[in-house]
């Protein structure tokens, strides 16, 4: 197994300290090359996964952000349900003041699809 095979299935979101908590201020994070599959034909879904959040007391580090996200290529999931879990499982560890995470899926069958889930 390669390397980034193997960090990816080991992935896991990891939440750091804000170094300011006491100040709101919004960080935005693009990842464009988000892939994943179709759960009813199996051919591959694109989008550019969007997240905007003014943290509290943690901030997500990138590297497990973008090795968490590159474990959904392999994955049978609709664009609604992903982006939903997204939005769950950053909630989770980060607990922020504010947050938006926009799902936007490249077109495919002539059918552009965007997801939001807010905070």
């Amino acid at each position: 197994m390669k390397y980034g095979a193997k960090d990816i299935i080991e992935a896991s979101l990891e939440p750091w300290e804000n170094s300011y908590p006491d100040r709101d201020y919004e960080i935005d994070i693009s990842y464009p090359e988000f892939t994943c599959l179709c759960p009813r034909s199996g051919y591959p879904d694109f989008a550019t996964i969007r997240l905007v959040y003014v943290p509290d007391k943690y901030v997500v580090e990138l590297k497990s952000l973008k090795l968490y996200l590159n474990a959904y290529r392999d994955k049978a999931i609709s664009h609604e349900e992903v982006t939903n879990l997204i939005f769950d499982d950053l909630k989770k560890i980060l607990n922020p003041r504010k947050m938006q995470i926009t799902g936007d899926f490249n077109v495919r069958g002539n059918v552009k699809t965007v997801i939001k889930v807010a905070l």
